[in-house]
């Protein structure tokens, strides 16, 4: 299954297009990507015992990969898609009153890769902002390395600022159960596996805390989805903005094979089910 790779921050450009298991610190895992050399041919960086080998690929093999990817693609997403809600996720019975103001205030939620997770949000009305970060461990291993190994207690997370005379909290928890997170999923999302991908809600006051436990439950006893949610409510102790390079990847890489495949698609349904909360910004 395609995921996110450990390439190096340098790799993680237009001109790169990444593959592979992401990287465990430690693990045997081997990382490959696809990239263009000075000639355009299409050529295979594998990354061997930390030695990285390129292979150039002919071009009917690189189309024959390309179809093989799309089919392979094409089945993961309807498996993913068979295990989201049976019915449209219904508007929070508790939540916040709109704001008579213009304010600004915070949330942050996680649900596997960060990159999906931002874009989502970066175009939902009313936020202003949305950061990707680590939450869950402590500011010493708040490094994208560290938490790759899945045992630094952090999650890939977003913090959403967003204006609360223009959009709830609980409307927010609704866009991220909708489209932006599968909550019945345990320590992973898409093709991305280990603690760091947990659905998780950090709350920031008792007022956000009350809020995500009873919609939780609401959905729940409604059976919203075909298995049980998983999503953590837990106090928010501390939230870490991640690399530059992951900041806004999303936009500035839409060709990216993982971007295409796992997190355009989560945008294309917010359009979809949300077009009056739906921003193009």
């Amino acid at each position: 299954m395609f995921s996110r790779t450990s390439c190096p921050p340098e790799w993680m450009s237009s001109h790169y297009e990444s593959y592979g298991d992401r990287p465990r610190i430690g693990s045997k895992s081997r990382n490959f990507c696809l990239s263009t050399d000075s000639n355009k041919k299409l050529v295979l960086q594998i990354d061997l015992s930390g030695t990285t080998k390129g292979f150039v690929m002919s071009s009917f093999f690189s189309r024959l990969s390309t179809m093989v990817l799309l089919l392979t693609l094409a089945g993961v997403s309807a498996c993913i898609a068979g295990d989201r809600a049976n019915t449209a996720v219904p508007n929070p019975s508790v939540d916040a009153p709109m704001a008579t103001a213009k304010a600004e205030q915070t949330a942050v939620v996680a649900g596997g890769c960060f990159w999906g997770i931002q874009a989502v949000f970066q175009h939902v009305k009313g936020v202003t902002s949305a950061t990707s970060g680590y939450a869950g461990g402590s500011a010493k291993t708040a490094e994208y390395e560290l938490v790759s190994t899945g045992e630094t207690g952090h999650a890939e997370s977003v913090k959403i600022t967003y204006d609360p005379s223009q959009i709830t909290y609980g409307q927010l928890l609704r866009v991220f159960f909708s489209v932006a997170d599968d909550p019945t999923k345990l320590n992973r999302q898409g093709p991305d596996q280990g603690t760091q991908y947990r659905s998780s809600i950090f709350y920031g006051t008792d007022d956000q805390k009350r809020i995500a436990e009873a919609y939780v439950a609401q959905l729940e006893k409604a059976k919203i989805f075909q298995r049980p949610i998983v999503t953590q409510v837990v106090p928010l102790k501390a939230f870490y903005p991640a690399e530059a390079y992951h900041q806004d990847y999303a936009a500035h890489h839409p060709n990216n094979p993982y971007i295409v495949y796992n997190d355009a698609p989560k945008v294309a349904h917010l359009r979809e089910q949300f077009p009056d909360l739906y921003t193009s910004k």
